[in-house]
């Protein structure tokens, strides 16, 4: 096992570095980038745009730029040198985890990440709870109800909700239930109201649980059809097999059948699944639902910076979620084993 997590922690790094050089060659081809963005905002309003801060002397009002200050321009953001020599500094600065500064907000990348955050950790954590605590019981239930009308109807819901897209789940129930044209029920932005830091502990509590329910429910809708039907397939598939067959010739109950032996092989690949699950989670905040809600996360920042051509946030933030992405598939792998001690991939490496 010690030798398996070191070959995959090994491979980890041309898989980085492979991703950040695509990324990186990609983006030396596309148009509009920070210089070219920042030229024309100061021709077209002076130096008081966002990013422009901090090289005010490098415009001279009515006479524009010329090639010197474009030039300085350039050393200024780094596109003085060669590009495999950013790249490399790049690659070496993200070693120590230093992510670089955000060209438009003047900040570090770490701790733009770090800012946005709670957003998506509130989505993400409550989406994967959520999902998890509901849809396998919803799919045991199913699976030993297999074929009843109770099957039937929960499939159709479950698919219903799973075919309607997030975004247009958060506009109606905004619709219905944020004070549009039914019921005031819920607040219609952010995840805290804006008297917070008066309220109690229990208040607080209260008011960014309110604020969740709107959002929560449109980006955990279209996750409960997988996950429903994945723990529905695997329970009957392990209901057919002849274990189960002799567990019932001997007489044990339904109930004796189901938890004692069918449960715990049927929960192993949804058990296998929870780290990729728990991290991705955190990271995959849907833009469209942060943009309904006005949810500032790490989905409204991903798309800023590349509307923006803000390459230190795209590559840095590509860096550290690539990262936690191949983390959590080898927490995956370690977990098959630590579920089911019958792998081994010392010998299924072996073998090969």
């Amino acid at each position: 096992m010690a030798a398996y997590i070191l070959k995959r922690l090994l491979l980890m790094i041309p898989t980085l570095l492979g991703v950040l050089l695509i990324t990186f060659v990609i983006i030396q081809f596309v148009p509009g980038g920070p210089v070219e963005q920042l030229v024309a905002q100061l021709q077209g309003q002076g130096t008081h745009g966002e990013a422009s801060a901090g090289i005010e002397g490098l415009y001279r009002g009515a006479k524009g730029l010329d090639e010197e200050r474009l030039e300085e321009l350039k050393s200024y953001y780094g596109f003085d040198k060669p590009a495999w020599q950013r790249f490399v500094e790049m690659v070496g600065n993200y070693l120590t985890f230093d992510l670089g500064e955000s060209f438009f907000h003047h900040k570090s990348v770490m701790e733009l990440i770090i800012d946005k955050l709670p957003v998506s950790i509130s989505l993400g954590m409550w989406t994967f709870f959520l999902t998890y605590l509901i849809c396998i019981p919803l799919g045991i239930a199913k699976a030993v109800r297999d074929g009843t009308p109770f099957d039937v109807v929960s499939s159709t819901l479950v698919l219903i909700g799973y075919a309607i897209p997030g975004f247009v789940l958060g506009l109606t129930l905004l619709v219905l239930f944020g004070g549009g044209s039914f019921w005031d029920l819920f607040p219609l932005r952010g995840l805290t109201s804006d008297n917070w830091e008066q309220l109690t502990w229990f208040g607080r509590v209260m008011d960014y649980l309110w604020h969740m329910v709107l959002p929560v429910t449109a980006a955990v809708m279209g996750n409960f059809a997988v996950m429903t039907m994945l723990t529905k397939n695997s329970f009957i598939e392990e209901l057919r097999k002849q274990y189960v067959l002799t567990a019932r010739a001997k007489g044990q109950t339904e109930r004796e059948v189901m938890y004692h032996h069918v449960f715990r092989n049927a929960i192993i690949p949804l058990i296998t699944g929870f780290p990729a699950a728990f991290i991705g989670a955190f990271f995959s905040s849907s833009l469209l639902i942060e943009t309904i809600f006005s949810l500032d996360g790490l989905g409204l920042l991903s798309y800023d910076s590349v509307m923006k051509r803000d390459y230190p946030v795209v590559m840095g933030s590509l860096y550290f979620f690539t990262l936690l992405g191949l983390i959590a598939k080898l927490l995956t792998d370690i977990s098959y084993v630590l579920v089911d001690p019958r792998i081994q991939f010392e010998s299924v490496g072996g073998g090969r």
